[in-house]
């Protein structure tokens, strides 16, 4: 009887790592004209990626809210960076907290939500949401 036979992974390391440290389009701003609590909502319905290992491209409704610090977000440089993604190997779940991340960094809101609703594949279906800041229960990383 033989042995388990030993095959390469068919996910590695580097599959999980791509598209997280590319360069992007930088995002803009501008200043916010009131102090007052107010919350923005961004949808956009034609958001691709590519899947780093397959190649074939992965298509979800993003929606981005937040509530403004000091700065909003510039929508055309949210669309230029965004569109950058199409041509971006990069994992659902990568995408979904790469554009927090960077989108907190850029507007340093008082608190954000990226979701993404990908479209199924296979069989499949992924919904994404990760949030800013991260809950007090989780590790606490800066945007």
């Amino acid at each position: 009887m033989k042995g388990p036979s030993k095959r390469p992974p068919r996910y590695t390391d580097a599959h999980a790592r791509s598209g997280v440290g590319e360069p992007l389009p930088p995002l803009e701003t501008w200043p916010s004209s009131y102090p007052e609590d107010y919350e923005v909502v961004i949808t956009i319905p034609e958001f691709t990626s590519i899947c780093p290992k397959t190649g074939l491209p992965d298509f979800a409704t993003l929606t981005v809210s937040y509530v403004p610090g000091r700065r909003c977000v510039e929508l055309k440089s949210l669309k230029e960076y965004l569109l950058a993604y199409r041509a971006l190997g990069i994992f659902n779940e990568n995408a979904v907290n790469r554009v927090l991340r960077d989108l907190a960094r850029a507007a340093r809101p008082r608190r954000m939500t990226v979701r993404g609703v990908f479209t199924p594949r296979g069989g499949l279906q992924t919904t994404v949401e990760a949030r800013w800041p991260l809950s007090r229960s989780g590790p606490r990383r800066r945007p």
